[in-house]
């Protein structure tokens, strides 16, 4: 890949991926050169999305044709990671025809895009496109807010659906007088009868420990609109059809099985925030959640929910264009691969770890956990090189949101693992990004919350 002559090197490399490329320290190299181009071109980029909501983006590129190459990677990366953190139908780029020509190509029918395009336009129910416009005529930013849980009395159910476990939690005046985990597999299930029925048994197990409920809350990975599924990596084997007849309102119908009670459900990676929030006492959270998937959420300065999609997943961090890539997009080098059980996976055999190849993903990373109970090296540099993952994912996180605290969540962080990936983000974070780590608190919750705190989160969320 030429970088036409930007300086994109960093002290620290992952131990066991050592052609890893930090995307955050492309942007910043881009970034500096630019501001030194007497030739710079200014650029927005306006992202809608529901209820006529838009995200306003401003930048500048080269804009001339020495630096083709790097301003068509620059835009093309930049698009992307917006439009998974942001969520929307209609990129408007201002200022940038030509590049703007070339972002519509890549989301086209049969583009490199393809895919994202599809799903937005799902999500949406709206056809999905890319405009060109004057600098000047760029629209003007729309953004809507809502607040969201910290709802504590009475007694409820607060559900948490992992790919690779589920949890419950019943929850009275704010306490949790019961957690429960179960292992289940319903990324590689087709029968949404299966999903149903786990999701009724949670809720039972839950309600039998109360006098009543009050209310149900749901933390689920997927996009939510009004409690009901539009598209969730959890039902993935579920027939189009049988989603739309059986799955998208299958929340609903499993709480009308409990009471006719209050419901919510949100995006796991908003509950880890909100999670991150309530312990806190602060805001301006962005929460993590790595588990079976990357799973991102965001608490602003306000303590609200802002409506951006949060999909770090698809978000690129890598620029190595040999990076592993995600089954379901097509696209390369994006956090699913770095900041959930997949990584652990993908770092074994340059670790020299053999795997089962029959065993479930789950299962793969309890035997690198197990690795790491007896003090294996292995094990000790995978964490070490998903914590050098994770220092260069945050700086790429912070030129978007407003962060002064990150909550790490989920089963990639539990044990020992979890704390050697802290330490060393951490440390790589002063050594690579200082600007960042100065105002960037880590926080890794204790091992219980770590399992189930999203489930209990998940709880405050109806108002009752």
């Amino acid at each position: 890949m030429n970088f036409q002559g930007l300086d994109i090197s960093v002290r620290n490399t992952p131990k066991y991926d050592p052609d890893f490329i930090p995307f955050a320290r492309f942007m910043q190299a881009y970034r500096a050169a630019v501001d030194g181009f007497a030739k710079k071109k200014p650029v927005k980029i306006a992202l809608e999305r529901e209820n006529g909501q838009i995200s306003v983006y401003d930048t500048a590129v080269f804009g001339d044709c020495r630096h083709g190459e790097v301003d068509r990677l620059y835009m093309e990366r930049l698009c992307k990671a917006l439009l998974w953190m942001r969520g929307g139908f209609r990129f408007t780029i201002c200022g940038a025809p030509t590049l703007a020509k070339y972002i519509k190509e890549q989301y086209a029918p049969g583009g490199l895009r393809a895919f994202d395009a599809d799903f937005m336009a799902g999500v949406y129910e709206h056809k999905f496109e890319v405009k060109s416009a004057k600098y000047e005529d760029a629209p003007a930013p729309h953004e809507l807010s809502k607040t969201v849980g910290r709802h504590l009395n009475g007694c409820r159910i607060g559900f948490d659906a992992g790919g690779s476990d589920r949890k419950v939690s019943a929850v009275v005046d704010g306490e949790a007088i019961f957690s429960e985990e179960v292992v289940w597999h319903p990324k590689t299930t087709a029968d949404p009868e299966y999903h149903y029925q786990g999701i009724l048994s949670a809720f039972k197990s839950a309600a039998e420990k109360m006098p009543r409920v009050d209310a149900i809350g749901v933390s689920s990975a997927g996009i939510y609109v009004a409690n009901r599924t539009m598209v969730a990596s959890l039902f993935l084997k579920v027939p189009r059809d049988e989603f739309d007849a059986k799955v998208k309102d299958i929340y609903i119908r499993a709480a009308k099985e409990i009471g006719d009670v209050p419901l919510e459900v949100a995006n796991d990676g908003d509950v880890t925030a909100l999670a991150g929030a309530m312990d806190l006492d602060d805001n301006c959270v962005l929460g993590i959640a790595m588990g079976t998937s990357e799973a991102g959420g965001y608490v602003d300065a306000q303590g609200n929910i802002t409506g951006w999609l949060n999909e770090l997943a698809f978000v690129p961090v890598d620029l190595n264009p040999g990076a592993m890539v995600d089954e379901w997009s097509g696209d390369y080098g994006c956090g699913v691969k770095y900041f959930s059980q997949d990584c652990a996976i993908k770092l074994a055999p340059a670790a020299g770890v053999e795997l089962a190849p029959d065993a479930t993903p789950a299962e793969k990373l309890k035997a690198v956990q197990k690795l790491m109970l007896e003090n294996d090296e292995r094990a000790r540099g995978i964490y070490e090189s998903i914590g050098c993952y994770l220092a260069s994912g945050l700086a790429l996180y912070n030129e978007f949101y407003d962060m002064k605290h990150v909550l790490l969540m989920g089963r990639v962080v539990s044990g020992e693992g979890g704390n050697i990936i802290l330490a060393e983000a951490q440390r790589i974070l002063r050594e690579d990004y200082p600007e960042v780590a100065e105002k960037l608190q880590l926080h890794l919750p204790d091992e219980n919350s770590r399992r189930v705190g999203q489930s209990v989160a998940a709880a405050s969320l109806p108002e009752a």
